[in-house]
């Protein structure tokens, strides 16, 4: 731009909010905030074609190209703002409001002046602290091309403005759904902690793992009390935090915490449930017993906790409190050290815990637990690594049968079960299978959380937001289930509010692959190029190991993310070679084919993932790549096929 020539630009200006009563009050605090300020926004503003024109105290003026970028950037700004602010200090956090407008300025000696630069200047104002104001022409000029809402707030006087504008706020989506924090929680909404191993055997260890676990399950069969998952529980193994801020942290009412002591055949048990708000025992005990009777002190916890906190325990629901799984210690123990290994995920970890877990069927032949989670070993690995896909499903089909056989009420085989009947396009009976599960044990998030996928498949939003939710309640720290919670925004095509939960996920775990791999997608669909580049380079990272041409397989979707034809059509033919790679589907490779239009090679693809039943044909109902197809009548042949009409 020409010194003193006018150019239309896009101009936003931000401010701090109690920026001036801060400086009065503590003036080194404030100045450590502009500087915090200064370095999270910068960056941002350089990924968004932002110029920074100046600063002025606290303030920031920029210059955008178009109010596309501009509006963007603001909107990053906001979401980097606030997960900065999320771990510290109240009194250290910095509140932003941001105003945009789009409208012509004069450049004069690397400054900007005119109408456009004054009117930004006075829409911040109108702007909730973490909020974004713009004015009508910035509407007009973005409308239908950003994947936020925004809601028009009235005409609006302007200081030093000769005419009213129409302003609009943007719908900032953890403005609406971000719960209030209430000061308590309910009593009934219980986190049993990760009990004390006092051994001295530090081989012990693993049994008061697994006794933690155990007793989360058996609590989770009562409906009348919410039990925080597993997943979300063990991150405060050893933790020094305070009951209050635990409460809090995963908003629950009461928390039970505990310490095991095995000694030979001997155990001790201590446990004490703490009401959160009022800070008092609700109920504490000791259990001084012989190994044997681990199942009945257990089930007495279980009881007690019912107890304390005045939730009825329903008959049928007592039946499986009181259920004792084996006779054989031995058999117990073994089942344990299992489940200790395949909750870490790892492959070495899923063939040691595969390995105990045949040692405890051994020993107890009618022991329907170590068949489940033989069945859960056998379909990690075929889901997971990708090994000997067909054989090792027909084994977890085996080991589920024998499981249910045994124990017709055992709810983590009935979920299970449900995953292998969906990869078999079974999916009345699968949906039949989650809903036992769940009926069997309420607090189960991931039975939920898998029924809520298959719901999302069908496109029954309202049943599936409902699963999902209950899931991220029950284990709110599991960065699996919250990664979930995205996915189900995903395929409503609601990618923002999708972004928060894979980056809520990616805080959990920064090395969560799957998460990752979302994020990509989610940019890409938002023609957020940059960003999407930026999370495929971590996902190449993160994947090498396990697929070998991850990189390619990048490439490619990032290519038809950007509609790049020329690319896709370079890649296609060599993609279809790699079918021996774990994972290996012929499902996207026919997106490639449909976006060149060549719709019968793509239907070619479609029937080759059909006829060897590969999963991720299930999303085909609420695919973004199949819109081009949707009255194709093969396409409406496959969906009546896969049950999903």
């Amino acid at each position: 731009m020409s010194e003193g020539e006018r150019r239309l630009a896009a101009i936003m200006y931000t401010d701090m909010v109690g920026y001036t009563t801060l400086g009065q009050r503590n003036e080194s605090l404030s100045l450590a905030l502009v500087e915090e300020q200064r370095k999270l926004i910068r960056p941002i503003l350089a990924r968004h074609n932002g110029r920074e024109v100046k600063t002025m105290g606290d303030a920031f003026l920029v210059k955008f190209p178009n109010a596309l970028d501009a509006v963007r950037c603001a909107y990053d700004i906001q979401r980097t703002v606030r997960e900065y602010n999320v771990p510290i200090p109240s009194d250290r956090r910095i509140h932003l409001r941001i105003g945009v407008h789009l409208g012509d300025v004069v450049e004069f000696q690397g400054d900007i002046s005119g109408d456009a630069v004054n009117i930004a200047s006075r829409i911040y104002p109108l702007a909730d602290d973490g909020g974004v104001c713009i004015t009508r022409p910035v509407y007009e000029s973005m409308h239908n091309k950003f994947e936020m809402p925004f809601a028009s707030i009235g005409m609006k006087s302007l200081k030093n403005v000769s005419e009213r504008m129409e302003v609009y706020k943007m719908a900032i989506p953890w403005e609406q759904s971000a719960p209030s924090e209430a000061s308590s929680y309910p009593t009934n909404r219980v986190a049993i902690l990760p009990f004390r191993s006092m051994s001295p055997d530090p081989n012990d260890e693993y049994f008061a793992e697994g006794m933690t676990e155990e007793i989360i399950s058996t609590v989770s069969g009562i409906s009348g009390l919410e039990v925080i998952s597993r997943t979300s529980i063990m991150g405060y193994k050893g933790t020094t935090k305070k009951v209050e801020d635990i409460g809090r942290e995963l908003k629950v009412g009461s928390v039970l915490e505990g310490s095991f002591r095995k000694a030979g055949n001997r155990i001790r048990v201590t446990t004490q449930l703490i009401d959160v708000a009022k800070d008092k025992h609700l109920w504490a005990q000791n259990y001084d017993r012989n190994l044997d009777d681990i199942f009945e002190v257990q089930s007495d916890v279980a009881k007690q906790v019912a107890d304390a906190l005045r939730v009825r325990i329903l008959s049928p629901e007592l039946e499986l409190v009181e259920k004792r799984h084996t006779d054989s210690t031995t058999a117990y123990a073994l089942y344990l050290k299992g489940r200790h290994l395949w909750n870490r995920r790892g492959l070495e970890d899923l063939r040691k815990a595969k390995e105990y877990f045949e040692l405890a069927v051994h020993e107890d032949p009618a022991f329907a637990q170590g068949y489940a989670g033989l069945a859960d070993c056998y379909l990690l690995m075929r889901n997971n690594w990708g090994i000997d896909r067909e054989a090792n499903l027909d084994k977890t089909k085996a080991m589920l049968t024998k499981a249910i056989e045994l124990d017709p009420k055992l709810a983590e085989a009935h979920a299970t079960n449900g995953l292998v009947l969906v990869t078999e396009c079974l999916l009345k009976a699968a949906e039949d299978e989650y809903r036992k599960a769940i009926e069997l044990k309420p607090g189960y998030a991931f039975a939920r959380m898998w029924y809520c996928q298959l719901l999302d498949c069908k496109g029954r939003w309202d049943e599936a937001k409902e699963q999902i939710e209950k899931a991220a309640e029950l284990d709110p720290h599991s960065p699996v289930v919250i990664q979930n919670v995205g996915v189900h925004y995903h395929v409503k095509r609601e990618y923002p509010k999708a972004l928060e939960f894979y980056r809520r996920a990616v805080e959990l775990d920064p090395d969560y692959f799957s998460a990752h791999n979302s994020m990509f997608w989610a940019y890409g669909r938002m023609k957020r190029f940059d960003e999407m580049r930026r999370e495929g380079e971590i996902c190449v990272k993160l994947g090498k190991d396990t697929y070998p041409h991850i990189q390619e397989w990048a490439d490619y979707y990032s290519a038809l993310c950007e509609d790049d034809r020329g690319k896709v059509r370079k890649v296609l033919p060599e993609l279809q070679t790699y079918d021996k790679d774990p994972g290996w589907d012929p499902y996207p490779i026919a997106w490639g084919y449909f976006l060149l239009g060549e719709i019968d090679r793509g239907f070619e693809l479609m029937e080759l993932a059909y006829s060897k039943w590969r999963t991720f044909l299930l999303s085909m109902k609420v695919d973004s790549e199949l819109d081009v197809v949707r009255n194709d009548p093969r396409y409406l042949d496959l969906l009546k096929r896969l049950g999903l009409d």
